[in-house]
């Protein structure tokens, strides 16, 4: 199974990954989220693999995120649904392990 990389190539620490795994000679599959968006199953999922809350996995400095934070799991995620930028990046799946790369040398530890 291929490394998945979500990611937005625009984001500086998305670069960053990029290059780490390129120099690690890892190959993986990118999904541009922020692009393509995700389902609310989709995000239930990355968040079980890495084992993060959905507020864990808020960005923070998106409009609204804060007011977001407090909420239940099922408010955030139906919100990083329909508006995927709320989705902390880069997130790595390795099979069915995931980890949330910030920093970017946190993938190791699903590779």
């Amino acid at each position: 199974m291929p490394v998945v990389v979500y990611e937005k190539p625009a984001c500086t620490t998305c670069r960053k990954l990029s290059k780490l795994l390129e120099e690690q000679g890892i190959d993986f599959d990118s999904v541009e989220y922020h692009v393509t968006g995700l389902q609310e199953a989709e995000i239930r999922d990355l968040l079980a693999k890495a084992g993060i809350t959905a507020a864990e996995a808020l960005r923070l400095r998106e409009e609204g995120a804060r007011d977001l934070a407090a909420q239940e799991d099922d408010v955030i995620i139906a919100a990083m649904a329909e508006r995927p930028e709320l989705l902390q990046r880069p997130i790595v799946v390795n099979g069915d392990k995931a980890v949330l790369a910030r920093p970017v040398e946190r993938a190791l530890e699903v590779l």
